[in-house]
């Protein structure tokens, strides 16, 4: 009860960026903590000087990363709710770039690994870290506390971490407008069902700009969400998704528009395991509402599925793989097999769709495959599908 109280007190005294950060543990359910098992806690860290002359806060910051995996690993939670691919995460840094005194957000932040990284990849080049400013909104009362933590164990000053639901309520506001970014790293929690779609249709940010994404299906709805977050001057994003909202149809219209604003600066292939406890596939989509003239009118496709280190189902991207995938973004030229910059007309020439496969083509037994026959002869297929199927309902009706 002493401890309970001791760390409500220190809440009270710091309710701006305490308040919620221990959470809701019971400390008084002896059959979850016996006095013996928080005697021994209080012991082990007593036989150690936990201060940052002895223990630096880059340590101290891995040190509590690695008990938020654990956690994740015996509480029944999926950990992709507080844990990204730090691997993954180092790759979409390097790409956005961060400078000095520059804003981050993350609309999902989760326990805040992606603001953070920005930080640390600042300090790692000899930076000024300090005077970046880190955002982020998390749904989860405890995760929210986590990330807030997690900012304090890294030793993170500028930083604003709001509890809230991005879409229905977001948090981060300036003069009544969604508040405006230079760099949004998010990895938002893919194709939820349960979200307020009634209220999107007219939202008050003016979020829905090119529609209103399917009841079951808010990927659309973040996406819009983080263009119409970015800073207008200079503003640029990295999410990681799954590749459905490359080509499938229900978003077509919206995935149109999107492409036609030319932000859409390239599309990242990745492998398969990269996700805790999850086989699939995803992509990282990068987006810069200042495109350098060259890469005005185009998108770059990589194919970086086999850019992988697969160990025990829990594959990451070694650093030879890291620079390869940053070397290829920076280039933004075809590489045969590997990549390839595709103008906005010829994605809308296959009806916007950015199917990764469609536009890097691969050998095959070393004879090339024919890549724009057989993308007519499947479009073709579809609309064949789609006539038979209108004519059966008519049937049928």
């Amino acid at each position: 009860m002493a401890i309970q109280q001791a760390m409500r007190e220190i809440e009270k005294a710091n309710p701006e960026s305490l308040f919620g950060i221990f959470g809701d543990a019971s400390w008084t359910n002896k059959e979850r903590l016996s006095d013996a098992t928080l005697t021994n806690l209080v012991e082990h860290f007593s036989q150690h000087t936990l201060n940052l002359k002895n223990v630096p806060d880059d340590k101290l910051g891995n040190a509590y990363e690695y008990l938020i995996k654990e956690f994740a690993d015996d509480s029944g939670h999926t950990a992709a709710e507080f844990y990204t691919n730090r691997t993954v995460v180092k790759l979409m840094t390097m790409i956005m770039d961060p400078q000095p005194g520059e804003s981050v957000y993350d609309p999902t932040c989760g326990s805040g690994g992606l603001l953070l990284n920005c930080a640390l990849h600042l300090k790692e080049e000899g930076k000024e870290y300090r005077t970046l400013k880190l955002y982020g909104q998390e749904i989860n009362l405890i995760t929210s506390a986590i990330a807030r933590m997690n900012m304090f164990m890294h030793g993170i000053e500028e930083f604003q971490i709001v509890r809230g639901d991005t879409l229905a309520q977001p948090g981060l506001l300036e003069n009544d407008e969604l508040k405006k970014f230079n760099v949004i790293l998010a990895n938002p929690p893919y194709s939820i069902k349960a979200w307020d779609r009634k209220s999107f249709e007219s939202d008050p940010y003016g979020r829905n700009l090119w529609g209103t994404p399917p009841q079951g299906c808010a990927d659309y709805a973040f996406q819009q969400h983080i263009h119409k977050s970015m800073n207008l001057s200079n503003g640029r994003f990295a999410i990681l998704w799954p590749h459905g909202i490359l080509f499938r149809d229900m978003e077509a219209e919206m995935r149109k528009k999107m492409i036609l604003e030319d932000q859409i600066e390239a599309v990242i292939g990745l492998g398969a395991n990269l996700f805790y406890n999850s086989p699939m596939e995803a992509m990282i989509l990068i987006g810069n509402n200042n495109k350098s003239l060259n890469r005005k009118g185009k998108v770059l496709f990589v194919n970086g599925k086999d850019d992988v280190v697969d160990n025990k189902g829990l594959a990451y991207l070694n650093n030879d793989h890291i620079k390869k995938l940053y070397s290829t973004y920076k280039k933004f030229e075809d590489i045969s097999g590997y990549s390839k910059v595709a103008t906005i007309d010829e994605i809308m020439s296959f009806n916007g769709n950015m199917n990764v496969n469609f536009y890097v083509r691969r050998d095959n037994n070393n004879e090339n495959l024919n890549f724009t026959k057989s993308l007519e002869n499947w479009l073709q297929i579809g609309k064949d599908s789609k006539k038979s199927m209108e004519k059966l309902f008519e049937e049928l009706n």
